[in-house]
């Protein structure tokens, strides 16, 4: 099965490559470059899942059985502590449908979330606040916020498995 990821962020490729060999065997990845058409940013359950079905569609080709595209962004939250919460998104998409999956969520401190309000990029301000570069492509701020307890990598393979939880049962999905 050969399978593009929307990406060239390391994680994301590993976290699909992760689950996808669970479900079928050994699956050979493709990272490229894939236009989300959303800002950097996203803000809204609207504006992520756009940035995933756009990176997943924007990806395909015939060349690939399935094509991936994962985007985080910020979701308005009623009476949390800061009033959004983090969310990961994975659009699957095999040149007919696509399929969804979300991850669990998590806030960041206040402080982080007034700079992304200002206009910062939310990895810049962990990036920052942690003092790792590049924290997003590593282990990710879900892993620094929550002591090494769950990593991006396996972050990102909770919205990846529940895209894919259609496509592994087809038949009651799809029986039409």
């Amino acid at each position: 099965m050969n399978v593009v990821v929307g990406s060239k962020n390391p994680v994301k490729a590993n976290a699909t490559k992760n689950i996808l060999n669970k479900i079928y065997g050994k699956v050979n990845i493709v990272s490229v470059d894939a236009d989300s058409q959303v800002p950097h940013q996203p803000f809204g359950k609207e504006e992520t899942i756009q940035g995933a079905i756009n990176r997943a569609k924007n990806a395909y080709s015939d060349d690939f059985n399935l094509s991936i595209g994962i985007e985080s962004g910020l979701m308005e939250t009623p009476n949390s502590i800061t009033g959004y919460i983090d969310l990961q998104w994975c659009a699957i998409f095999d040149g007919e449908k696509i399929t969804l999956g979300v991850s669990a969520g998590f806030e960041y401190p206040p402080d982080v979330i007034e700079e992304v309000l200002k206009g910062v990029e939310v990895g810049d301000v962990m990036d920052k606040v942690t003092g790792v570069d590049r924290l997003g492509q590593k282990t990710g701020a879900v892993s620094y916020l929550s002591k090494g307890m769950l990593d991006r990598t396996g972050n990102t393979e909770q919205c990846v498995l529940m895209a894919m939880i259609p496509r592994m049962n087809e038949r009651i999905y799809f029986n039409k």
